[in-house]
C-alpha cells in the first residue's frame, strides 16, 4: 500500500509538471527585445484599467499563499492508513487543480495591486523639454523623428517574424543590436517563429533630453498594439502567446548621438562613406559595406537607439 502512495505521489508531480509548464511557457518573452508575455505588468494608467485584462506576474501574487506543500506519508501498515494516504493524495491533486484553475481566471481580471511593476521611466527631472533641442540643432523636426521611430518599431516587429533583423542594424548600437540578434539566432537554434502581427503605433512622444559623456540623448515613449504568438517551426502548433489577444504595449527608447550633431537640413543630400575602405554607401540597402563587409551604424551621422525599456503591457480580451 505504501509502494501505492508513491506512485499517486508522482502522478500529482506529473500533474503539476503537465499544469505548470505551459503556463510558463506563456510568460516567456515575445516580440523584438522580449517585452511582451502571458501576464501584463506596469501601472500605465494612460490606458484605463477598465478596458483590457490581466493576469499574475507570479504565482504568489494573490492575498493568499498559493505555494505548495505536502505532508509525510503515513507509516502505518493497516488499510486505515494506507486509505488514509490514498485520500490525502486525491485531494492534493484537487487542490493543485483548483489553484491552477484559479490562475487561468485571473486572466481576465481587472488590474490589481500585486501586478508585476514595469521597468521605471526616466525620470520628468532629468529631462530638458523637446521645445529648447533647437537651440542645439536648429534643423532638428519633432514630426519627423516621430513618424521615423514609428517606422523603425514596424520594421523591427517584422524582422522578429522573419527572424532577420540585418537591415535595421544601422539604427541600433552595436550593443543594444547584439543583444536583439541573440534573441533572433535562439528562436532559429530552437526551430520557432515569433509572429507579431497587426501592428500599429497608437502615439509616440518626445519626452526630453539630456545629455552625458559627450552624447546627446533623446528619451521618447511609444504607445502601440500588436498580437504575438510562438510557433514551433516544423509542426505549426501554437507554443505560447495568443493569435487574437491584442496586446497594448508602452515602451521607452533612448535614442543617442554624439554632442554637436546636426540634422541634415529638409532636402539635403548626407552622403555616407564606409568607415574602413571609403566607398560611397546606401545605408537604406544594407547595413553592411558592399565592398569590404563592414557594419554601417548611423552612429556618426545620426540618432542610433541605445536603449528600450518595457514600461507597461495591456493585454485585452480577446
Amino acid at each position: 500500500m505504501k509502494r501505492f502512495g508513491v506512485i499517486l505521489l508522482v502522478l500529482a508531480l506529473v500533474l503539476c509538471v503537465c499544469l505548470l509548464g505551459p503556463r510558463l511557457l506563456k510568460k516567456a518573452g515575445a516580440d523584438l527585445g522580449d517585452f511582451t508575455g502571458g501576464s501584463d505588468y506596469g501601472g500605465d494608467s494612460d490606458w484605463g484599467d477598465s478596458d483590457w485584462g490581466s493576469s499574475d506576474w507570479s504565482w504568489g501574487s494573490d492575498d493568499h499563499d498559493n505555494g505548495f506543500f505536502f505532508f509525510p506519508m503515513g507509516s502505518s501498515s493497516s488499510d486505515g492508513g494506507g486509505m488514509g494516504s490514498i485520500l490525502f493524495y486525491v485531494v492534493l491533486i484537487l487542490i493543485l487543480v483548483m489553484i491552477f484553475s484559479r490562475k487561468n481566471q485571473h486572466q481576465h481580471a481587472a488590474p490589481h495591486a500585486g501586478q508585476a511593476a514595469g521597468a521605471a521611466r526616466t525620470p520628468d527631472s532629468r529631462l530638458t523639454p523637446m521645445s529648447e533641442y533647437a537651440a542645439l540643432d536648429p534643423n532638428f523636426s519633432a514630426s519627423n523623428m516621430r513618424e521615423k521611430l514609428a517606422n523603425v518599431y514596424v520594421q523591427m516587429q517584422n524582422g522578429c517574424t522573419t527572424r532577420d533583423i540585418e537591415a535595421i542594424r544601422p539604427y541600433f548600437t552595436d550593443a543594444l543590436y547584439q543583444q536583439f540578434d541573440r534573441q533572433i539566432r535562439s528562436l532559429k537554434a530552437n526551430r520557432r517563429i515569433n509572429h507579431v502581427e497587426r501592428i500599429a503605433v497608437l502615439d509616440v512622444n518626445l519626452r526630453g533630453f539630456f545629455q552625458e559623456g559627450g552624447n546627446d540623448h533623446l528619451v521618447a515613449e511609444l504607445k502601440t498594439r500588436i498580437t504575438d504568438y510562438t510557433v514551433d517551426e516544423d509542426t505549426g502548433a501554437l507554443l505560447s502567446g495568443s493569435k487574437t489577444a491584442e496586446k497594448f504595449m508602452t515602451y521607452e527608447w533612448d535614442l543617442s548621438r554624439p554632442t554637436g550633431t546636426l540634422t541634415a537640413a529638409a532636402g539635403a543630400t548626407t552622403q555616407r562613406h564606409c568607415p574602413n575602405c571609403g566607398a560611397p554607401l546606401s545605408v537604406n540597402e544594407s547595413a553592411k559595406c558592399p565592398y569590404c563587409d563592414t557594419v554601417i551604424t548611423f552612429r556618426d551621422h545620426d540618432w542610433t537607439i541605445y536603449a528600450v525599456k518595457g514600461i507597461a503591457q495591456r493585454t485585452a480580451n480577446p
